[in-house]
């Protein structure tokens, strides 16, 4: 137990960016920030051939990406929810809202997008036709994610400037 109180004390301790974000936010933010240039990367393995660890790096960006939403999620119901993150913002309730809202709405399209396209990649690998047949229609699958990825990423750094910046 100690340790985890050890944990817990190191997580809300004032974040690295300068700013009024506790530790743990600025951790998921930089991930977040990080997350679209890992995926274009997993996405030129692909271009180069090499599916095998396109297929791979995919996987793994997926699972820690859902890590560190769970992480991000802890954190924020252990520091009080939502309404004391925004106790420091001089930004007005309702358009923090809203931007929260059109942020988790975008965020919540791209995780079924994800899903959905690593789901029919399996399913398209188990027939034969991933490389092949089906390779037009998961790379489309694949822009749209990518787009999602991006404007979560985006619309995060929104909602993190508007909670601890401003």
């Amino acid at each position: 137990l100690f340790y985890g109180d050890y944990f817990m004390d190191f997580m809300f301790q004032a974040g690295f960016l300068g700013t009024r974000a506790p530790l743990f936010m600025d951790i998921v933010s930089v991930i977040v920030a990080l997350l679209p240039f890992l995926i274009y990367g997993a996405i030129s393995l692909a271009k180069n051939g090499n599916y095998s660890a396109h297929e791979s790096a995919q996987k793994l960006l997926f699972v820690v990406s859902v890590i560190v939403v769970g992480f991000f999620e802890v954190g924020v119901r252990m520091e009080g929810g939502y309404k004391n993150l925004m106790e420091g913002s001089s930004v007005s309730h309702d358009y923090l809202l809203y931007v929260l809202i059109f942020h988790i709405i975008i965020s919540v399209i791209t995780l079924i997008l994800w899903v959905k396209t690593l789901y029919t990649s399996k399913r398209y690998k188990k027939q034969s036709t991933l490389p092949g047949l089906n390779s037009q229609a998961h790379k489309k699958d694949g822009q749209r994610t990518f787009i999602g990825i991006i404007l979560t990423m985006l619309t995060g750094a929104w909602v993190y400037a508007l909670l601890f910046v401003y």
